[in-house]
């Protein structure tokens, strides 16, 4: 059962690589508007979580609900049509395409979903302003910090307005300032579009951004306000 007003929920995730179980029976839910950090040690099983919600990797058991859908029982292109349109992504790395501009990265989301490139990158200059890199729109990734370069990454993610944002490791790369003013800028532009954030860390700093955290452990949820769930 879907818990009540979730807007992704999992119910009963089991995964396994081999004979090492990376998701033992996990329960999981995320609000519109909130944050949810996903904390445990290397190897824990956050990061499998995270996949198994966005679908991008398929449960070996139990469900994903995300509004109407089951993601376990969608196929290939239609989950993938979901992460175009409804998900939006930030990794460690950033993983900027190298060849374009800051500005044609951000405004690549929309393009591939058919929105003509002057709307795409009218769109895409608001939001690098509104996460205060227009100086680098014009600048490839190779030209620009860590700092700007994660921060056109969040702009590329938010640019479609999704209804979630799947953040795994977002500042593992960058030093503590810029780290804290990506997490800042990041969890203030999901909450103003009321997007739901899923971010997965091991540094407490970084959840201490989110409204509720969960530490996963050997494949299980400890929700650290409501105990084992």
């Amino acid at each position: 059962m879907t818990p009540e007003g979730s807007l992704l929920s999992a119910e009963a995730l089991h995964k396994s690589y081999g004979s090492t179980p990376a998701l033992d029976g996990v329960e999981f839910s995320v609000h519109p508007g909130e944050v949810v950090a996903v904390m445990g040690p290397s190897g824990s099983g956050k990061s499998t979580l995270l996949h198994c919600l966005a679908g991008i990797v398929a449960p070996d058991s139990g469900t994903v609900r995300y509004g109407p859908h089951d993601l376990t029982r969608l196929n290939d292109t239609r989950r993938s049509a979901l992460r175009r349109s409804d998900f939006g992504f930030v990794f460690q790395f950033g993983q900027l395409v190298p060849e374009l501009t800051a500005l044609e990265n951000v405004a690549l989301p929309l393009r591939l979903n058919g929105t003509r490139r002057k709307d795409a990158e009218k769109q895409a200059r608001e939001w690098l302003e509104r996460l205060e890199v227009t100086e680098v729109a014009d600048k490839r990734p190779g030209e620009i910090s860590g700092g700007q370069g994660q921060r056109t990454a969040v702009a590329r993610a938010l640019v479609t307005r999704p209804r979630v944002v799947f953040a795994d490791e977002p500042t593992g790369a960058l030093d503590s300032l810029n780290g804290e003013r990506v997490m800042a800028l990041l969890t203030d532009a999901a909450r103003d579009t009321n997007a739901a954030v899923v971010l997965v860390t091991h540094e407490v700093r970084v959840a201490a951004y989110s409204d509720r955290e969960i530490v996963v452990r050997d494949g299980k949820v400890k929700d650290m306000l409501a105990g084992l769930i």
